[in-house]
């Protein structure tokens, strides 16, 4: 039993958040659980220490996932901010419509829109892959899932990057972003079943909602979390496909000449690079993790890319290999919480690797621009500059 390293790293600076691996090596190698006074958290560093905490729900509670309480406020309700029996509940629904059965109808659609976006993409010899392809896939995808339309539809880029934004400390990102983030939550504390298209997903949580399968007024909290979770996170996903295989020629070349890699390819792309900075968890006891205390009502930063670069956990992790296959990677989360949407992000990512496997030799891409953001570790520009067609 003994009080954990502190360290004065900022989890959330501009240099951190752009290119945190360094960082979290250092955290790391000072041990499973580093005290960071300047975020007032207890950072998680390792493979096992992560794992173990995620699912462990009784000890670490999701009600503070957000790292200021104005956000866990108004997360209050949801299935990402709540714990079992409630979290079993409201997650039932939510996977209901994102089950292998559930997509299993979706799988074609999906492969052929990615395969025909993607043939655009190549025909025309050098594109902006964010805009062109990570952003406009998943976001077209959500959208007809859920059923919306008009305005929403133009809105869903904005509304979901604000919607991680504001998970991070009462920093200036989260405090611009507040406002937008609360279009959001508007709109959902208001939409009724009749403003999404007839057959959709969405309009089957309302019907949910009607048959007493989940409790009164929360259809809209789940509607949020599709469009708060599960938009920039895949996008994030979608673009860091793009730069690793311009990046790695060889290992595109492994998935064109085996495509079973497919799978295996997105599990490594989730290692290497996690989608999702940091996520909270709040301490309800005190709790010794690996020989090292966490007071009860301590924050904790869950730290999914420092865990899935662990040494001890991954030979080589800091290199990219498709055939490692890494299904125990850490990015979808684990335990009760683990990634509800992670069926239809894998179908939309799996298609696109496909896409790209059977249609391009190779992409020479420009210089990847980052922008630095609290939650959500993406791509915001990256310029293909020419495709050597398959």
């Amino acid at each position: 039993m003994s009080t954990p390293p502190t360290s004065d790293v900022d989890l959330f600076a501009d240099d951190v958040v752009l290119d945190p691996y360094p960082v979290f090596a250092g955290l790391r190698e000072q041990g499973p659980v580093v005290h960071l006074p300047r975020n007032d958290v207890y950072a998680l560093t390792r493979y096992d220490v992560v794992r173990d905490a995620l699912a462990d729900w009784e000890s670490f509670s999701s009600a503070s996932i957000a790292f200021n309480p104005m956000a866990n406020e108004a997360l209050t309700g949801t299935s990402l901010a709540s714990d079992p029996p409630v979290h079993t509940q409201l997650r039932a629904t939510l996977t209901e419509n994102l089950s292998p059965r559930a997509l299993r109808g979706l799988k074609g659609q999906i492969a052929e829109k990615a395969d025909a976006l993607v043939a655009d993409l190549v025909a025309k010899g050098s594109f902006e892959a964010i805009d062109a392809l990570a952003r406009a896939f998943p976001l077209e995808v959500v959208a007809d899932l859920i059923g919306f339309t008009g305005e929403v539809r133009a809105n869903m880029l904005r509304w979901g990057q604000a919607a991680m934004e504001v998970l991070g400390p009462l920093n200036q990102r989260t405090a611009e972003n507040f406002p937008v983030a609360g279009e959001l939550y508007a709109w959902c504390s208001q939409v009724k079943a009749e403003d999404l298209a007839e057959g959709s997903v969405g309009r089957g949580i309302f019907d949910a909602e009607a048959r007493g399968d989940i409790p009164p007024d929360t259809a809209g909290h789940i509607i949020h979390q599709y469009l708060g979770a599960g938009v920039d996170t895949t996008i994030a996903a979608i673009g860091n496909i793009v730069a690793l295989f311009a990046r790695h020629p060889d290992q595109l070349a492994l998935v064109r000449q085996d495509p079973t890699l497919v799978p295996a390819a997105f599990n490594e792309v989730l290692r290497y690079w996690a989608p999702v900075h940091a996520w909270g968890r709040r301490a309800t006891k005190d709790v010794t993790v690996a020989g090292a205390d966490i007071p009860a009502g301590a924050q904790v930063a869950v730290l999914f890319g420092a865990g899935n670069r662990d040494p001890r956990h991954y030979a080589d992790p800091d290199a990219f290999l498709v055939e490692r296959n890494p299904v125990d990677h850490l990015s979808f989360g684990y335990g009760p919480h683990g990634c509800a949407g992670q069926g239809l992000a894998r179908l939309e990512a799996h298609a696109v690797i496909d896409a790209l496997a059977r249609r391009v030799d190779h992409l020479i891409a420009g210089p990847e621009v980052r922008v630095p953001s609290n939650t959500t570790r993406s791509i915001d520009k990256l310029p293909v500059l020419e495709v050597i067609p398959a």
